[in-house]
């Protein structure tokens, strides 16, 4: 028995039983050999006349057999010799592959396309095999040789018998229990399935025996009553698609092949939305092809939901979920890129260096921005239910990036318009308000119709100004984050001074406060801590009062922050009580207090704070107190 050259056993151990995480690859891995085999033959072909051969003569074979417990993929690529089968499989980490994808003639060549790099892919075979046959006749040759081992210490060469160029690798499979797995391997579904999801686009086809119901022909005889019957047919079936759409032009694909292979691809029931393809070049080349999907994921606001584009290295699969590829704020894409220029680990599971993949990741937002911006331009129907699918996506990634990423999502924002009566842009809004707008004014609640009839709403309605009607728990954190927009401050019409308010109107209401200091004095201590002030307000129309907040948190993230598990209750905002002193119900508080009751200013107040908080959708602290005293005001 020979010895593997280098550290053979500890260098194996670490191959089998660290390098790789998921031993369902090994097929991938032998699958890749062969077609570089095929490859190395083809391109031969093209310089050596001798080598009589068609490019579609070329096919890679899978069989099992159950009862030996054997797994073979067989090629009729290059094949090797003796020597070639020391130098490959006898030493570790050799790549000849790499040679050969590296030398220049082969460079120049756009019809090879080389998969191997660091000559350990063979070696994933022992993952599942106890035991691992090579047969192989090099095309140049009459004799073939047999290379064979437990991957343990070392191998075997020997001369052998084969009729035709090519190789065959033989895996003994593991005996093992369930739990162990091993048998899963030894399964025509389970092998198809793999060939699928790994080796799809593999540009030579790959062949299995494939059992197939079928139905028998009539007999001639037969009755009414005949019932169809089946047999079982093996038979040779492509298993593989090859060509990969995403390598066509773009000309070449119509929207019904696009939609198919999105359903069949990433399992979903409807049509995306939209369909992103493109070819870049240059350090690095790559092909993309994206989708947009026509409904929102199931999972995709869960906390288990992941992101991330299929990863295909020279059409094979290396990661079916590459999240770098994705902002959060686009995590409802979906789609696929292939690069051969990718530096993967000797795995192929991951990546040695991420700059490639910035690179690609750079380039693929600012096509799905473009083609956002032009949807929500040209199709604002077609936009808007994009954005009820997928808009809290948007604002989730200006939130965690702290408004850093307002310039890519800040002008996708949509909201409802109070004075429009449709949902509208950031740049609408500022189209409608023109130059003197004093800010972007919005009001939080859990409804739109309900929000339309609050006080406040209706006060900034009054002075001319739209109000963007915000029911998403997340806007107020996103307005947050994003502080302004072209040079206009968001601001909360629950919230303190909104620049509203005339001269005449200002000083109106100091007159008032002052007027009547004894009576907000008053209602203040009739409502102690629940409020930092009670003040008389000008900007209520004809309503009796309304709540406010001042300072950073609002009204809505108090009710947001206090519902979160684990929330700080003592997170608190400062709450304002604004009364309206040309209300009716102002002239009977001030009469209440002139006479001394005490009690009506005291139980007056706490109904006016109590309706305010319910006209702004926020709960009162005692129903059954409120309710008592509205019935007391009816007897």
């Amino acid at each position: 028995m020979r010895k593997f050259k280098t550290e053979s056993k500890k260098l194996l151990d670490l191959m089998i039983n660290s390098i790789y995480t998921n031993r369902e690859i090994f097929l991938r891995e032998l699958i890749s050999n062969a077609s570089d085999a095929e490859d190395k033959l083809y391109f031969k072909s093209l310089t050596d006349h001798s080598i009589q051969l068609g490019k579609d003569e070329l096919k890679i074979r899978v069989s099992f057999d159950k009862d030996a417990r054997t797994i073979t993929v067989s090629d009729n690529g290059i094949g090797m010799n003796a020597d070639d089968l020391e130098k490959n499989l006898g030493t570790i980490a050799h790549s000849d592959s790499l040679e050969f994808k590296e030398a220049e003639e082969a460079a120049k060549s756009d019809d090879v396309d080389i998969i191997g790099q660091f000559g350990v892919g063979f070696y994933s075979a022992f993952m599942i095999a106890s035991k691992v046959k090579v047969i192989t006749r090099r095309y140049d040759s009459d004799q073939a040789y047999e290379w064979e081992s437990d991957g343990i210490e070392g191998y075997t060469i020997s001369e052998a018998q084969k009729d035709s160029r090519g190789t065959d690798i033989i895996l003994t499979v593991k005996d093992g229990t369930a739990e162990d797995g091993y048998d899963d391997f030894l399964d025509e579904t389970c092998l198809q399935m793999l060939i699928k999801r790994y080796s799809n686009y593999v540009r030579y086809p790959i062949v299995m025996d494939v059992t197939v119901h079928r139905p028998l022909p009539k007999p001639e005889d037969a009755g009414d009553d005949y019932q169809v019957q089946y047999e079982d047919v093996v038979e040779e079936q492509t298993i593989n698609s090859m060509v990969p759409i995403w390598k066509k032009r773009k000309s070449d694909v119509s929207d019904e092949e696009y939609h198919e292979f999105y359903k069949s691809q990433f399992h979903d029931f409807a049509d995306p939305q939209r369909v992103i393809s493109f070819h870049a070049e240059g350090a690095i080349s790559y092909d993309v092809l994206l989708f947009i999907p026509g409904h929102a994921q199931y999972d995709l606001y869960s906390r288990d939901f992941k992101k991330g584009l299929q990863l295909y290295s020279s059409n094979v699969l290396i990661m079916d979920k590459c999240e770098e590829l994705l902002p959060d704020c686009f995590n409802f894409v979906v789609g696929v890129v292939d690069s051969q220029d990718l530096h993967l680990n000797i795995s192929r599971e991951t990546l040695q260096q991420n700059r490639e993949l910035r690179a690609i990741a750079n380039r693929i937002e600012k096509k799905i921005k473009q083609e956002l911006v032009k949807m929500r331009d040209k199709e604002r129907d077609e936009y808007e239910k994009f954005w009820s699918n997928f808009g809290r996506s948007l604002k989730y990634g200006l939130y965690m990036s702290y408004g850093m990423r307002k310039d890519l999502l800040a002008d996708l924002l949509m909201f409802h318009s109070a004075k429009q009566k449709k949902l509208i842009t950031l740049d609408d809004y500022l189209a409608d308000a023109g130059e003197d707008a004093k800010g972007i004014f919005y009001a939080m609640g859990d409804s739109v119709d309900r929000m339309g009839k609050m006080p406040l709403v209706r006060g900034v309605l009054d002075r001319g100004c739209d109000v963007l009607l915000c029911h998403d728990e997340m806007d107020e954190f996103c307005f947050q984050s994003i502080g302004s927009y072209q040079d206009k401050e968001f601001k909360n019409v629950a919230g303190g001074d909104l620049g509203l308010d005339s001269e005449s109107d200002k000083a109106a209401a100091d007159a008032a406060n002052e007027a009547n200091k004894d009576l907000l004095n008053a209602m203040k201590e009739a409502l102690g801590d629940r409020v930092t002030k009670v003040v008389a307000s000008s900007r209520l129309g004809d309503a009796a009062a309304a709540v406010t907040a001042e300072g950073y948190v609002s009204l809505e993230m108090e009710r947001v922050m206090a519902n979160m598990p684990g929330a700080d209750q003592s997170l608190k905002s400062e709450r304002v009580l604004e009364i309206n002193p040309e209300h009716p119900v102002f002239a009977t508080l001030k009469a209440a207090q002139e006479a001394g009751d005490t009690e009506k200013v005291k139980d007056y107040t706490g109904i006016l704070y109590d309706q305010a908080l319910l006209v702004e959708g926020l709960p009162i602290d005692d129903p059954a107190d409120y309710a008592e005293k509205v019935i007391g005001l009816m007897k």
